[in-house]
């Protein structure tokens, strides 16, 4: 569907995406992390055709930006992480605005209005001006914009930034239905969302693309912990199936290890701890989760923005 070919942004002297390549496949839905000035937004700008890459190319199955970017812009719905709405304007004003920007045919305009109104639970404040929504409810309206077209692709930047709990439920649930029908690129700095919505990601960093892995596969275990009360350093580093050591700590008499070992290893890792005596406090596989990951690559920094 989507396919990305080292693509890279140079302003001056700063690069702001590196040579980034990725695939995304119908109906993905594709989280993008990275902390500000990592490149997530200057490549959601260049996927929407709205900023010409230095270098690279950008396809959309046998479309390719610049020669065919408007054609490939129809395919696309876009939520901005600023949501531009007109204040003055209605709801349903400010929707039919759009649908005609988006080609959205005459006869076809009321019923698509209608719909995206009903998805994104607009219809209490379908005629109500802008100016007098709340923050989440602007987001709504901005999101609704971005669906009116039907689009095969939506990309969404920071989707539930100002919505309530309620809401950011309702928009987990829109996420997943827009999934059934189009390819969905999520920006947040919130990890839960990715998590919530998202079967793989995207993880950039200084403008390089570091982790592209689906969320499944990186929260797998990553080896073993272990505990003891004894020094254990070379009797398991010479055990079959460990194929790493290191020592985390040593504190209250236990010593703290992390094996490089599949789960498997854990019987004959637990046997050696015993033959020799020690004690064996604990013993369990290692896993992480999207934020030990996110920290990973930022050096230990965990919050994305």
């Amino acid at each position: 569907m989507i396919s990305v070919e080292s693509l890279t942004r140079v302003y001056g002297e700063l690069t702001a995406v590196d040579g980034v390549s990725f695939e995304i496949g119908k109906g993905e839905v594709v989280g993008l992390l990275g902390h500000n000035g990592a490149g997530k937004s200057t490549i959601m700008k260049m996927l929407t055709g709205y900023l010409e890459p230095t270098s690279g190319a950008i396809r959309v199955d046998d479309l390719v930006m610049g020669r065919d970017t408007r054609a490939i812009q129809a395919r696309i719905g876009y939520l901005p992480e600023n949501c531009p709405v007109w204040p003055e304007m209605t709801v349903i004003d400010f929707l039919s605005y759009h649908a005609q920007l988006s080609g959205v045919a005459r006869v076809k305009q009321d019923a698509a209005i209608a719909r995206a109104i009903r998805r994104t639970a607009l219809t209490a404040k379908a005629t109500s001006r802008i100016e007098t929504l709340s923050r989440g409810y602007r987001q709504r309206v901005g999101v609704a914009q971005a669906i009116l077209h039907d689009p095969e692709i939506v990309i969404l930047d920071e989707p539930t930034n100002g919505l309530d709990p309620t809401q950011v439920r309702e928009m987990r649930g829109l996420i997943r239905e827009l999934a059934e029908t189009s390819t969905v690129i999520v920006s947040t700095h919130v990890l839960q969302e990715v998590q919530a919505v998202c079967k793989r990601v995207l993880i950039m960093r200084a403008g390089r693309l570091e982790v592209d892995e689906r969320i499944e596969a990186l929260e797998r275990a990553s080896g073993l912990t272990l505990a003891t009360d004894r020094d254990l350093d070379a009797p398991l580093a010479a055990l079959e199936g460990v194929t790493a050591v290191a020592r985390e700590g040593m504190a209250n008499g236990r010593y703290t290890y992390r094996l490089d070992a599949t789960e498997e290893a854990a019987p004959a890792v637990a046997r050696l701890v015993c033959d020799s005596g020690a004690a064996l406090y604990a013993l369990e596989p290692r896993r992480r989760d999207l934020e030990t990951v996110f920290a990973e690559v930022n050096g230990g920094a965990a919050h994305a923005a």
